[in-house]
């Protein structure tokens, strides 16, 4: 999910920290327990989670 953070409020890229992190534990157990295939998805996840953590330092 590649999104153009930088029109978004602080409050809605939040949001999609949290949600994003969410996604990265889920990925995280489903690893462990052999159900995910595509385990590129968990550094998609991070890379998504850095853009967003960066976008919410420049808006502060």
């Amino acid at each position: 999910m590649k999104n153009n953070f930088q029109n978004k409020t602080t409050n809605e890229l939040n949001q999609y920290l949290s949600e994003a992190k969410a996604k990265l534990a889920r990925l995280g157990f489903d690893l462990a327990d052999k159900k995910l295939k595509d385990t590129s998805q968990i550094k998609k996840t991070k890379k998504e989670i850095a853009r967003i953590m960066t976008e919410i330092r420049t808006k502060n």
